[in-house]
């Protein structure tokens, strides 16, 4: 690596951003094609039913409709779609097809798919085909579906996808002699990602030649081609998967839905390009919701604070089927509820149940979100109970330097035994005490200044990041002044297209502006992943490391053999290999392109260098969260006064990039837990069904937002040091604000047990404290001290 060219670590804005900014990117919606068509899904409008037949009779009369087509027109091609990741035993049972047969088991749950010469004649088209449905019980919460007599899927006669238990230590016998136990129960409510883009795609199939090609996002392309491969019966290499810009992801397009082999379906089925993309309405029925879990929480410690085990007994809706992300939700929240704390004891029990809802999966910080505000709610009541400051009694229980590397055991059923590898979390909770001044805010705590309530709330969190097995890349060198950069992790707005060309610019002496970096497509690289789990920069960055590695290992070797000399005289700097003795260039990048040029295969071939990063265990970022926050008693309206993240993320590429990671993540957690929710009735039909309904948070709700890094050494699990650090941000932002919450009506005694905390939401919770104070005066409070 050239240090006089450090382009890691620099503050450069996003190469992307310019095309952006120029209205010049390319979304799957500006795609278009000669003799293309448009396609639109009808959708189940009932939970749960059985599916009598379809007629699409009057909308084959549309004038411009071309084709209606239902699971008989494409029953080859339409196999269950598998669990990609987290596959929990159990799962494979509750496998959904890409359209439906002969039961429908959610609203929103694809039927037909109409094809026409436009958009609008389509939507008439879909407006026409008849349904027949008739209507069954409905499996509308997991209540029911846990005890109730009525199973979503008819041949199991159960709704529980999975039942499993974790554990580590002897938390019976802890629980047994614990000065102070508490148990509690907490529900983090469903709500999603919901991305400024909605979905779409457009196919092309080429009868000619046999080869079908996809133009839409996708975390993992690379997957996505070899499942729609299996499905259709073609060969991996006549699919091209190509990503194209994408407006937002955050683990909802991580999936491999039932659009994604119905619409190459569609194009191969009537010869011609197709393309569909989805209304707002469809997007939040259809695309993949989250979070939803109960959890019982059981906290035992001793009478200065410190912890000493927790039991825990969690379900969690799956919706109807089990996505391709499988049990990574239930998975990571049981694995992540004792956090970054020194809690040697811990048992959880989970049931991982179906209902009839759109199915669930991922959202950044599958599960972390929930465990953190489960455990650190609880921790908010231990710290009141035993009358101790809440931010003293973390630092009693952080897990310390020198405790690192710190076993966590085998808490994932698909998982091995895992170990937390670096870090310093007391020092980071210390800096976000500091940042948001918490010494002069304690006086604040709980008391009405100015007409409102005042609130302090603090997480702590840990996460993972960096999953394996590998990731790839392919380096070719165009001129010794353009180098094109090929990755397998796709992106949805991390910003790889500038980290990348950082990476690859200090290995090869160049500066970063020279690189253009390719992403997320097959057609670039015979192998890849993608981006989740916060393995882009881990593994995709570690990959670019070593692909430039290689090359200028290549060129060291081959400078060897040209000199006839000894190779230990010899160094790469800037684009040419050096003679430390002669101080002249042995041989240099223009050179061989001008080989290249003339014909040389040994030139074409050093300037064409495929490189690999394989890792089978993670790293783990950490963070802290606090937040002040001021509660008007008139309309029980919250206001975010300040939000302050601190969190290391081992290396830091690019401080802007990060700092831009962590602002947008808090935000998306703070709507998650002030304002998103999706909200069902008794019979399965989901009523928020637009943005009048389902709220998000804008750019004015929540300004004061601020992100800190502090640098307390690399990962030792990457050649780039690095951490993930798209998630952290999210991940205590809910139950800081819930800890915040329940500070400020501490004297109405609210206790805060489930998100979203809307003006509603707290006035319940208000007027719930009162009658709870009434009845506890009449009858008289138990004492929680054994």
């Amino acid at each position: 690596m050239n240090r006089d060219l450090p382009e890691v670590g620099r503050a450069l804005e996003r190469f992307e951003d310019a095309r952006f900014l120029r209205g010049e990117g390319c979304f799957v919606d500006d795609m278009q094609l000669p003799g293309m068509c448009h396609a639109v899904i009808v959708r189940s409008a009932v939970a749960h039913g059985r599916l009598v037949g379809i007629d699409a009779s009057a909308a084959l009369e549309v004038p411009g409709v071309l084709a209606v087509l239902t699971h008989a027109d494409i029953a080859a091609w339409c196999s269950e779609i598998p669990v990609r990741v987290g596959p929990v035993p159990g799962f494979e049972h509750f496998l959904q097809l890409p359209i439906a047969v002969d039961t429908v088991r959610y609203v929103g749950e694809p039927l037909a798919v109409v094809i026409a010469e436009d958009r609008y004649v389509a939507e008439d088209g879909a407006d026409l085909v008849y349904a027949d449905i008739e209507p069954l019980d409905v499996v509308a919460d997991m209540d029911r579906a846990l005890h109730g007599e009525v199973f979503v899927h008819a041949h199991r006669a159960s709704n529980v996808a999975a039942h499993y238990e974790v554990s580590r230590g002897d938390p019976d016998a802890v629980f047994a002699k614990a000065d102070y136990v508490r148990k509690e129960r907490f529900h983090c409510h469903r709500h999603s990602s919901v991305p400024l883009e909605t979905r779409g795609l457009l196919a092309r199939w080429d009868a000619a030649t046999g080869r079908l090609s996809v133009w839409g996002a996708a975390k993992v392309p690379f997957y996505n081609r070899r499942l729609l491969a299996q499905m259709m019966g073609l060969a991996e290499d006549r699919i091209d998967q190509i990503e194209i810009d994408v407006g937002g992801s955050f683990g909802s397009r991580g999936e491999f839905y039932p659009e994604d082999l119905l619409i190459p379906a569609a194009a191969r089925r009537v010869g011609r390009p197709v393309k569909w993309i989805e209304d707002r309405r469809e997007n939040l029925i259809a695309m993949n919701h989250s979070r939803d879990i109960d959890c019982e929480l059981e906290i035992a410690a001793t009478r200065e604070g410190r912890i000493l085990g927790l039991r825990a007994r969690m379900r969690t809706d799956i919706g109807a089927y089990a996505r391709t992300t499988g049990g990574i939700v239930s998975a990571k929240a049981a694995s992540f509820l004792p956090g970054p704390y020194d809690i040697a004891n811990y048992h959880c029990e989970v049931h991982a149940l179906v209902t009839n809802k759109t199915p669930s999966g991922t959202y950044r910080g599958p599960g972390r979100y929930e465990a953190n505000f489960f455990r650190e709610r609880l921790m908010d009541m231990m710290a009141q109970d035993l009358g101790l400051d809440p931010a003293a009694m973390r630092l009693r229980n952080l897990i310390r330097r020198d405790q690192m590397p710190y076993p966590m055991g085998k808490l994932v059923p698909y998982e091995g035994a895992t170990q937390y590898d670096t870090g310093d979390y007391p020092a980071v909770f210390r800096q976000a005490l500091e940042k948001i001044d918490y010494a002069a805010l304690a006086g604040l705590r709980g008391q009405q200044v100015n007409g409102k309530f005042h609130g302090i709330g603090m997480a702590c969190f840990v996460d993972s990041s960096g999953a394996g097995p590998a990731e790839y890349a392919r380096l070719v060198v165009r001129s010794a002044d353009e180098f094109d950069l090929y990755s397998g992790a796709s992106s949805s707005g991390q910003g790889h297209e500038t980290t990348f060309a950082q990476i690859l610019a200090d290995e090869l002496g160049v500066a970063a502006q020279q690189v253009r970096v390719h992403h997320g497509s097959t057609t670039g690289l015979a192998h890849g992943f993608g981006t989740y789990h916060g393995r882009g920069l881990v593994m995709g960055g570690s990959a670019v490391k070593r692909v430039g590695e290689t090359f200028v290992s290549q060129l060291l070797k081959e400078a060897a053999r040209r000199q006839e000399g000894a190779a230990d005289d010899l160094r790469y700097e800037r684009g040419a290999v050096m003679n430390d003795r002669t101080q002249q260039p042995v041989l240099t990048i223009r050179q061989l392109c001008e080989e290249a040029a003339q014909g040389s295969e040994v030139a074409r071939g050093l300037l064409e260098v495929d490189g690999s990063f394989e890792q089978k265990v993670v790293t783990f970022e950490y963070g802290s969260q606090i937040v002040h926050v001021t509660i008007d008693p008139m309309t029980w309206a919250l206001e975010v006064e300040r939000l302050v993240t601190v969190g290391d993320c081992g290396t830091v590429i690019n401080p802007l990039i990060v700092h831009g990671q962590v602002l947008g993540a808090s935000v998306q957690g703070l709507g998650g837990a002030l304002l998103e929710e999706f909200v069902y009735d008794e019979q399965g039909q989901m009523v928020c069904g637009s943005f009048a309904d389902y709220l998000l948070p804008t750019s004015t709700d929540f300004p004061r937002v601020e992100a800190y890094h502090m640098d307390l050494g690399p990962s030792l699990l990457n050649p780039l040091g690095a951490k993930g650090v798209g998630e952290g941000g999210i991940e205590g932002a809910g139950a800081a604000v819930a800890n915040a919450v329940a500070d400020a009506l501490q004297s109405f005694g609210v206790e805060v047990v489930a998100l979203p905390l809307s003006p509603n939401h707290i006035a319940r919770l208000v007027r719930e404290a009162r009658r709870r104070s009434l009845s506890d005066g009449l009858s008289g409070a138990s004492d929680p001290i054994a």
